[in-house]
């Protein structure tokens, strides 16, 4: 449980914020009851900047953002959870990669565009900010996946790169306007947003999802993809995304059931699936997508498991790519998964039902979603006109 989940769970709204959340671009206030009452409230109900009133949770603070000292990850969650599952990982260093992990520097294609772009609207990507493998590959071919709200998440996952910290409930109103204009400038036929997780607010960074998706609307043509967090499995949240009407919503899983303790402290195995199962049964014609790392120690057995689980709830696409440890602080690798089997486990998800399949060791939640949405062929532009 991270310490926001805590804080909403006890009641814990700190009065007195006001003043210090009602400047910048900070969040305001709206209490959990209305948005439940009215998925929308926490869109519509503006203060007197004409921005959405959004209530931070956890002790009051000014609306700074802070990074957090990068600990050790392998210890479990503060609730006790994990602890000891990774208890052999600290006295380990990195693994030499095999060859079939080794990629080419960036800098062709496309590459330098899409940074300047990207540099000029002042937008973070998930491909810088979580060490991705392909941020060459991607970044030649002019895709990027923005990653909005801020490069500070507030849960300490034991995999991932993204820097922790407490957002204090910052919040940029002006981000929707700028994702809009790079995904104009980028002619994309396929786009992909994503977030950091926002637990200091109570709706979890939602309200600019669905701005975002609008904004983008209002400037492009092209399929949105959003790779959203579990909102701490608030349905309104979840909902005011999907009357957005995103064509896929993404949510990964990650892992095994048995490792999420240890893997996705601050999530729940039960709470991911459920998320994908009200994105397939919303009616809004939306895919449903998830993706799960190999190489943290998951067995056969948990993983056939994992697979037959997603495609219950609803889970139309998938991605199965290598765990890679993005430093000493993380948790370690525990296998190298060879191409073949990579491409066994392809095969398996795909006769169990989903309905297309991207599965290898250099393969991301991203990684040619443009190709496994059928937005593209393989091999055509994601260019559009």
């Amino acid at each position: 449980m991270s310490d926001f989940d805590a804080a909403e769970a006890a009641g814990a709204v700190r009065g007195g914020a006001e003043a210090a959340r009602g400047t910048g671009g900070a969040a305001g206030h709206v209490t959990r009851e209305a948005a439940r009452d009215n998925p929308g409230e926490a869109r519509t109900n503006a203060g007197a900047d004409g921005r959405p009133q959004i209530r931070v949770l956890g002790a009051p603070r000014a609306p700074i953002p802070e990074r957090v000292p990068l600990t050790p990850r392998f210890g479990g969650c503060a609730s006790g959870a994990g602890i000891g599952v990774g208890a052999g990982a600290s006295g380990e260093g990195f693994r030499r990669l095999p060859e079939w992990l080794k990629v080419k520097l960036p800098g062709q294609g496309e590459y330098g565009e899409t940074k300047a772009l990207l540099r000029a609207q002042k937008l973070v990507t998930v491909c810088e900010e979580a060490h991705c493998p392909n941020l060459g590959h991607c970044w030649s071919r002019g895709t990027a996946t923005i990653m909005i709200l801020g490069e500070l998440c507030t849960r300490r996952c034991g995999f991932c790169a993204v820097a922790p910290g407490k957002p204090n409930g910052f919040v940029d109103w002006d981000e929707p306007r700028r994702v809009a204009e790079a995904v104009a400038a980028m002619n994309l036929r396929h786009t992909v947003i994503t977030s950091v997780a926002r637990d200091d607010l109570a709706d979890g960074g939602s309200t600019i999802f669905a701005q975002v998706i609008r904004a983008i609307r209002e400037k492009s043509q092209t399929v949105i993809e959003v790779l959203i967090p579990d909102f701490r499995g608030h349905a309104e949240d979840l909902e005011r995304v999907i009357e957005a009407r995103p064509e896929v919503i993404n949510h990964n899983i990650e892992t095994v059931e048995r490792l999420h303790p240890l893997v996705r402290p601050s999530a729940r195995y039960a709470r991911s699936l459920e998320l994908l199962k009200r994105v397939k049964e919303s009616g809004a014609g939306i895919k449903a997508k998830s993706g799960i790392m190999l190489g943290l120690g998951e067995q056969p057995d948990e993983l056939r498991q994992t697979l037959r689980d997603l495609r219950a709830h609803g889970c139309d696409l998938l991605t199965i790519g290598q765990y890679l440890r993005p430093s000493t602080n993380h948790l370690p690798v525990i296998e190298y998964v060879h191409p073949d089997k990579f491409a066994n486990w392809g095969r398996e998800a795909e006769e169990i039902g989903f309905e297309n399949v991207a599965s290898g060791p250099l393969v991301r939640s991203s990684f040619h979603a443009d190709e496994l949405a059928g937005t593209v062929r393989p091999g055509e532009s994601s260019k559009a006109g």
